[in-house]
């Protein structure tokens, strides 16, 4: 049934333009699709991306290229550990001749926020951050305002430094749609970004969308079809993060803590939203199987005896996927 629903012809267009925007992101990006890909998964389904990789791989600057790409309004904070969470949300001034507070709205009323090396800021910050993420709103004072959508985190992780940093708690990373591991370029793209970066000229981006076509988008990643046995296959992969041996798994004493109840359900919109991506109107076991280590390597909670055996969440994945039946 599902091989029958198709996208319209107007929807097919919009994700074409969507393509296209990959496209214009490449003109300045070299070699980090699957990281460009998660960001645009973010904007889709409304939900917020964790992007961890050592410095230099070009996080900021494809956050900032996307940003361009679809008009939308960009805001970038360098995490510290003297941040405030008031140097996030705003502040109230007083005006001394009037008597009158006024507000100074922060850097969180943007479409795209960048949250630089997210794990340098005290633990205040962190979840002032996250409740903006949450709630979507952010109250300075006695006001509450509503962020304006598109609204999507973008918060970057430095994986090699300890020294300085707070570790994001797991309920917090549980938050976060997908993490996506950035990798080093090969021989062939690192001589790319050589040849572009070294000339002094800037590369022009034109601009594909507007911040309308987004929420636009997100209705039709909506109403991508998603069969019965599909959301049962994300169920059981997700169940075989926390009842292992009924799969037949022998990773018992390897997992600390399964998935939540959000794994499933970020799973299913990760998949709708890389179906629309590829052009599809339905979700399949493959757009399952693209988005899964995404959004589960952050929520499979690993034992000490896993880490001792240097085994990632990631080979955990693995194994599941390799186990669990496909409708």
């Amino acid at each position: 049934m599902s091989k029958n629903v198709k996208l319209s012809e107007k929807d097919r267009e919009k994700s074409e333009k969507l393509n296209e925007v990959f496209k214009e992101v490449e003109k300045v990006i070299v070699g980090q699709k699957s990281m460009v890909k998660a960001l645009a998964m973010g904007l889709l389904c409304r939900g917020h991306v964790l992007l961890e990789g050592v410095p230099g791989l070009a996080k900021t600057m494809s956050v900032k290229t996307l940003a361009q790409t679809i008009q939308a309004k960009f805001s970038r904070i360098q995490f510290t550990p003297d941040l405030l969470p008031a140097d996030l949300t705003g502040t109230r001034i007083y005006n001394a001749r009037t008597g009158e507070f006024t507000i100074s709205l922060g850097p969180i009323f943007a479409n795209i926020v960048l949250a630089d090396e997210i794990n340098r800021a005290p633990a205040k910050v962190q979840s002032a951050l996250l409740e903006a993420m949450q709630e979507k709103q952010v109250t300075v004072g006695e006001k509450t305002f509503k962020l304006e959508e598109p609204f999507i985190v973008l918060a970057t992780q430095n994986p090699i430094e300890t020294e300085g940093t707070y570790a994001l708690p797991e309920a917090q990373v549980d938050r976060f749609l997908m993490k996506t591991v950035i990798d080093y370029p090969d021989k062939e793209q690192e001589m790319e970004i050589v040849d572009r970066m070294t000339t002094g000229e800037e590369i022009k981006i034109d601009e594909i969308l507007k911040p309308k076509d987004i929420i636009d988008m997100r209705k039709i990643v909506d109403s991508i079809y998603v069969e019965k046995e599909i959301k049962q296959y994300v169920i059981d992969l997700v169940f075989a993060t926390r009842k292992p041996q009924d799969y037949k798994l022998d990773l018992g004493h390897i997992i600390e803590y399964g998935c939540s109840p959000r794994a499933s359900i970020n799973l299913i919109l990760a998949a709708k939203a890389n179906a629309f991506i590829n052009g599809n109107g339905y979700a399949s076991p493959d757009d399952v199987k693209e988005v899964i280590f995404d959004v589960l390597r952050h929520r499979v909670i690993l034992s000490y005896e896993a880490e001792a055996e240097e085994i990632t969440s990631d080979d955990v994945i693995k194994q599941i996927v390799n186990k669990v039946k496909v409708p």
